[in-house]
């Protein structure tokens, strides 16, 4: 697992790196492969920004918030990336299921 973390426009802090490694991290246990996130962190007047990049073998996920607080928007952006890892698996796993019923014989017409 490999984690780097980018501030724009804003002092780095050890609290809020520790916190989006952590977030990021957890994100982990619903990938088979070892993960690769990118965190960028911006501040612009009173909007906090988090972006979020995470590679996992051949999928790729991306996401995006902003809000008042960092570590609201920080969670906001864990949210939706395992909102669309957990699609990313049902699909696949959909997909599967699909395939297995094509190896079905069609019923034969009556006459």
């Amino acid at each position: 697992m490999n984690i780097s973390i980018t501030f724009r426009q804003m002092d780095a802090t050890e609290a809020v790196k520790g916190y989006a490694t952590e977030k990021v991290g957890k994100l982990q246990k619903f990938l088979r492969q070892p993960l690769h996130g990118q965190v960028t962190l911006s501040c612009q007047k009173t909007l906090h920004h988090a972006e979020v990049d995470v590679h996992a073998g051949q999928h790729h996920f991306h996401a995006h918030e902003e809000s008042e607080d960092m570590y609201a928007s920080i969670d906001l952006v864990i949210d939706k990336l395992e909102r669309q890892i957990r699609g990313a698996h049902g699909s696949s796993k959909k997909k599967g299921a699909d395939r297995a019923s094509d190896h079905l014989l069609p019923d034969e017409p009556e006459e």
